[in-house]
């Protein structure tokens, strides 16, 4: 659904360096778009920015303090863990985990003498000893991006933000600057308002998860968000989802112990990605010993588990179609994300389906709005909303009222990290800038490359561009044309397992045209995350299968899967890739040079 309306204009507001105002730039909001369009603005067009950020231990925004960062540093924790556990013994390594799977969830390691149970050498894993040093990573993080502001000549508050008018923002602060309260014992804040004017005014105020609606969830369940203040490991994990964020928090429980429960409304998971992404990341997950319930409708209720001899603090979940997940630790709705254009005010008129899935939100299945946005004042400057919450631009990141914008995740395109810091230093070039291509900069949506970190490691997913019915559904099927590769990985080559049984990579190229133009790139398998980047420049430069072809492999890789599909002997290289037709070439006829 698309939520940007007609291209008014590519100008921005003209800036006056002889005017009254405060700042050439206000951005509210200190996450990915707002930092990268702030510091943008300031050190390479030396403007006076202000950035307003709710506060100090935000900064970085959900990428740095409940996003990528931190998911990173649990998905390379799941992954030690699979390898001592799991892998380690198949290239000769002793790692006795002493029955126990490795898995410790106490403050000072797993007790005893460290020996184990069969000679080998003891794993122990503390749950929060991981968790203290990525908190502590995290808050270095916080402490650069503050540091960066000075650097970059960035002012920098932090407080709660309402527009006052379309040059006017109201900060309100408490007594030492930082905008919120941790730690203080309950203590009174001495609230002060300020306000500040600028020519051009930003919304960068990001998004957060969406918690269902249905009895207990509010009091029982928590969110991606809340997943980062566990300390400890849960014996038993629901997962409400099926999006990717869903899909990753279930690989990394899984992979580190803990019994996983994943909860979706339709069939498989990851609606909008490949159908070949989607079955063989659903096969693995099953195989891995995750428990995905289907075709669920959501979750009903969650209550406490009241029966004798039950921990405490045991949860019960009623799914809708009536099957019951008992004694569950944790219950994580990963279930969508909603724009922070009213984090100040109420929620309104919100009729969130508990279903189990966070992609593809609309307005049958998420938040319903009444365009009540009081909090931020966004209404009465008259800056206009989708049905979802979202502000809607244009494509150059204008909002309905000039010289306000709006980028990153609150307006609902593209929800990731690097396009919202593209956004921002686009629209920073736009405004700013001097050259003739800085007046019509703007942020590209198309052939974004990205990455699924799900477990285990040998199911990372990569994925650039079409799935493979979209290109159809454009291009017609007469035109499009799929090459496949299915294969096991050469580090599961001395695995003492059957061949059958060994993790497979799945790879496929999409081609559309005569020329087999590359319209999508699409990777299950182990080092997927670090490949899909090079594809993604190539496939941004208009690649064709012939380019691919004639790139010499860097061999053994898996990524030399996708410079050598094709027909054993036909390719220039003899590599088992078959040079593609162009330009009308005959079928086999090769392009050289």
């Amino acid at each position: 659904m698309s939520i940007a309306p007609k291209i008014t204009s590519t100008k921005a507001i003209p800036v006056n360096a002889a005017s009254a105002r405060d700042y050439d730039l206000i951005c509210i909001g200190g996450g990915s778009a707002g930092i990268a369009c702030a510091k943008r603005a300031a050190s390479l067009h030396n403007r006076k920015v202000l950035c307003i950020e709710r506060s100090a231990y935000k900064l970085g925004g959900t990428c740095v303090n409940v996003g990528c960062v931190p998911k990173k540093v649990m998905f390379g924790a799941a992954s030690i863990h699979q390898i001592l556990s799991h892998d380690a013994r198949h290239y000769g390594f002793d790692v006795d985990d002493g029955g126990s799977g490795g898995r410790c969830v106490g403050g000072d390691g797993c007790g005893g003498d460290g020996k184990g149970g069969g000679g080998g050498v003891a794993m122990k894993f503390d749950y929060s000893k991981l968790k203290k040093y990525r908190d502590e990573y995290v808050r270095r993080l916080n402490m650069i991006y503050s540091d960066g502001f000075v650097t970059s000549g960035v002012d920098c508050i932090y407080g709660n933000c309402s527009l006052i008018d379309e040059r006017t923002v109201q900060v309100v602060v408490n007594d030492d600057g930082s905008g919120e309260n941790y730690g203080d014992g309950g203590k009174t804040t001495i609230m002060t308002t300020k306000r500040y004017t600028a020519n051009n005014i930003v919304i960068a105020t990001g998004s957060r998860p969406n918690l269902p609606m249905g009895e207990g969830i509010s009091e029982h369940c928590i969110t991606s968000d809340g997943f980062f203040d566990m300390d400890t490991l849960p014996d038993v994990a629901v997962i409400v989802g099926a999006g990717y964020i869903a899909v990753e928090l279930a690989g990394i429980l899984n992979s580190l112990g803990s019994e996983v429960h994943l909860v979706m409304r339709g069939d498989k998971p990851l609606k909008s990605f490949d159908p070949m992404l989607r079955d063989g990341i659903d096969v693995e997950m099953r195989r891995s010993g995750i428990f995905v319930h289907r075709h669920t409708n959501g979750v009903s209720k969650v209550v406490l588990d009241d029966h004798a001899g039950c921990s405490k603090g045991k949860k019960n979940v009623t799914l809708v179609c009536g099957d019951v997940i008992y004694g569950a630790d944790v219950v994580i709705m990963a279930t969508g994300r909603m724009p922070n254009t009213e984090y100040l005010h109420s929620r309104n008129n919100r009729t969130s389906s508990s279903s189990g899935d966070d992609n593809d939100v609309d307005d049958d299945n998420g938040i319903l709005w009444s365009g009540n946005t009081d909090g931020m004042g966004l209404e009465g400057c008259g800056v206009k909303l989708n049905s979802t919450g979202h502000v809607m631009v244009d494509e150059y990141q204008n909002t309905n009222v000039n010289g306000i914008y709006a980028i990153g995740d609150v307006c609902g395109r593209v929800e990731l990290t690097p396009m919202a810091i593209a956004a921002g230093r686009r629209l920073a070039d736009r405004l700013f800038g001097i050259d003739s291509r800085d007046r019509i900069a703007k942020v590209s949506y198309d052939l974004v490359p990205t990455v699924v970190f799900s477990h285990p490691v040998s199911k990372t997913i990569g994925t650039c561009g079409m799935t493979e019915p979209d290109a159809i559904r454009k291009y017609g099927k007469d035109n499009v044309r799929v090459y496949t590769s299915k294969f096991s990985n050469l580090y599961y080559g001395i695995f003492q397992t059957r061949p059958e049984d060994k993790p497979k990579t799945l790879m496929k190229l999409v081609c559309a045209g005569i020329d087999e133009k590359v319209v999508g790139m699409h990777v299950l398998g182990m080092g997927s995350d670090e490949m899909m980047q090079g594809f993604g420049v190539a496939m941004k430069m208009g690649c064709t299968k012939a380019d691919l072809d004639s790139c010499v492999a860097i061999h053994p890789t898996a990524s030399e899967e996708f410079v050598t599909m094709g027909v054993w002997g036909t390719s220039s290289q003899e590599t088992g890739a078959r040079v593609s037709p162009l330009g009308g070439a005959a079928p086999g006829e090769p392009r050289l040079g």
